[in-house]
């Protein structure tokens, strides 16, 4: 029998774990599908669809998915399940498999079925609520449109997801208690910090700034109107390739070399 990947073993692990916390992982997964729909549904009519949209996305996706992999190797918050764990018949890379197939493909893609099927709901209800006899039909119907899913907001979305993921898996693994509090503190920490160096650097670069936002432009006061300074376009893509595909694969690796050397 292969000592890495088996696939009778690896379905094995996978119902276990599945089956051995359904309140947890189910009930956390349904729970972020509420809630974005509930941020939806009140934000819609106070705020207009487009930020009740993008807020529910948001709060959906990295909010279920941080919480949902905060909790995936938890089981070392004690000794004796951490021991448990360890010890059972599978592989680290079978182990860390399923995390990655819970965390990263499954409650994405429910997520996303989920999101795109209510949104469609929401847009649809609108439209139908409309009066065609409106002299300003036309322009109401096309100001709510369905929510892009490989658009610029969906695109942040997926860096944020992937890169918090991938650090609070690091974390369960790294801090046995309390690891979501720790883990959250240690990237608002570095968010922070990263955003105060960002804005320093272009401080000595331009004579007058008003913000500077991380990785990608620059405001500068003209007058009384506000200039944008953006990265050149070869920068920006070199930007957006590494926040979300290398800096993810890294945090992803490291949390498989840790459970390999995840020891009491």
């Amino acid at each position: 029998m292969n000592d890495t990947f088996n696939i009778k073993r690896f379905g094995w692990l996978f119902k276990k774990t599945l089956l051995e916390r359904p309140v947890q992982l189910f009930g956390l997964v349904g729970l972020s599908l509420i809630i974005s729909l509930l941020i939806y549904a009140a934000f819609k009519d106070l705020v207009g669809y487009d930020e009740a949209q993008n807020l529910s996305f948001i709060c959906g996706l990295v909010g279920g998915g941080v919480f949902l992999s905060s909790i995936v190797f938890n089981y070392f918050s004690s000794t004796a399940s951490g021991s448990s764990y360890l010890t059972l018949p599978a592989s680290h890379f079978e182990k860390w498999l399923c995390g990655v197939i819970i965390t990263g493909i499954i409650f994405t893609f429910l997520f996303l079925v989920f999101y795109h099927i209510i949104d469609a709901t929401f847009v649809l209800l609108y439209h139908n609520s409309l009066d065609v006899k409106n002299p300003y039909y036309k322009e109401m119907y096309e100001s709510v449109h369905s929510f892009s899913l490989d658009g610029f907001i969906a695109g942040k979305t997926y860096i944020m997801y992937l890169n918090a993921t991938g650090a609070m898996l690091i974390g369960s693994l790294y801090f046995n208690k309390a690891s979501f509090i720790k883990v959250a503190l240690i990237v608002c920490a570095l968010y922070i910090g990263g955003h105060l160096l960002n804005y320093f650097i272009a401080k000595a670069v331009f004579d007058n700034i008003d913000k500077a936002l991380p990785y990608y432009c620059v405001f500068i006061p003209v007058g009384k109107e506000f200039g944008k300074v953006l990265l050149p376009g070869y920068a920006s893509v070199a930007v957006d390739i590494s926040l979300l595909y290398i800096v993810p694969a890294i945090l992803w690796l490291v949390t498989y070399v840790r459970l390999r050397e995840k020891e009491f």
